[in-house]
């Protein structure tokens, strides 16, 4: 069969590819259009079988899309992509590098003589807490996540960056500040406790789904608990990493009780709530057994 690939931007026509069998997967095409079309690489296409239709699955085949022979197909192009492990790397040594530069009072925010105040225990404990938490997303990147898509639009550096190095410095400004008034020793120590646990447990949810998925594949299963009383919380969402990463910084903001902090919290809760649901909805649409019971990402409520 022949299959002629057009672009969705004024219908151009960019090549015919012959000779293709029913059995050629969507990824094989991408690969022989990158061969006629070299500015095309196969991370930047987005085929489609209409010009406003959806992405199709690099594993779809043409004969599971129900494509006949003489057919048409059409490709968007994404634009410059980057590595997702390579954006994550940045987003996150950023706000590690930046936040452990304002603990130190630099006169550039603080002026002359602001370092010379001692700081309470909590600005320590609050540094150090800080530093943890993005030293084991660097190290999930590099040794726990495996990310089923290679790279993402170069775009997305810049805002994710912005996000969480803005972020950083308005949280850790306000925290290291001469003038920070700490809250009472037991909430300091309460919300401690309950950050160390958070961190435990959204580290126990991510290697518990890159489990799910061996190496080199793009296996999908139904995430359960295991025998790690952490992951006892899948019987209740379907994102319970997402949900100790909100319970991470509310125990953050309430250590410190810093409104900064609770901004980041809030502003954190909404945008994973987007993706929980998001990733709920695939769930239940995907496992016709997944089940009923489970939330996206706060127990009993959403």
């Amino acid at each position: 069969m022949q299959v002629e690939i057009l672009s969705t931007q004024g219908s151009k026509s960019l090549a015919t590819l012959k000779n293709v069998l029913p059995s050629t997967s969507v990824r094989e095409l991408k690969a022989r259009l990158h061969a006629e079309c070299k500015r095309l690489p196969p991370c930047r296409q987005s085929l489609r079988l209409e010009p406003k239709g959806k992405s199709l699955g690099d594993d779809d085949t043409l004969s599971s899309l129900n494509v006949r022979a003489d057919c048409r197909l059409y490709v968007k192009d994404l634009g410059p992509q980057i590595g997702w492990k390579t954006v994550f790397l940045a987003e996150y040594a950023g706000p590690l590098f930046v936040y452990l530069w304002l603990y130190q009072r630099p006169w550039l925010f603080y002026g002359e003589g602001a370092n010379t105040v001692p700081p309470h225990q909590v600005v320590h404990i609050a540094a150090v807490c800080w530093a943890v938490h993005y030293a084991k997303r660097l190290l999930e990147t590099l040794f726990v996540h495996r990310f089923s898509h290679a790279t993402m639009p170069l775009f997305n550096l810049f805002k994710n960056c912005s996000y969480y190095w803005l972020f950083t410095a308005y949280v850790a400004y306000h925290v290291n500040h001469p003038l920070y008034t700490p809250p009472r020793t037991m909430q300091i120590y309460c919300g401690l406790a309950g950050f160390i646990l958070c961190e435990l447990g959204n580290l126990s949810i991510h290697v518990t789904l890159r489990n799910l998925r061996p190496a080199g594949t793009s296996v999908r299963k139904v995430p359960v608990a295991t025998s790690n009383p952490f992951t006892s919380l899948f019987n209740w969402v379907s994102c319970p990493n997402y949900t100790y990463e909100v319970g991470s910084w509310l125990s953050f903001t309430i250590m410190t009780q810093c409104l900064p902090a609770g901004l980041f919290t809030l502003a954190g809760l909404y945008q994973m709530a987007v993706w929980a649901l998001g990733k709920h909805r695939a769930y239940k649409k995907e496992f016709p057994n997944y089940p009923r019971n489970r939330k996206a990402i706060l127990p009993f409520i959403l």
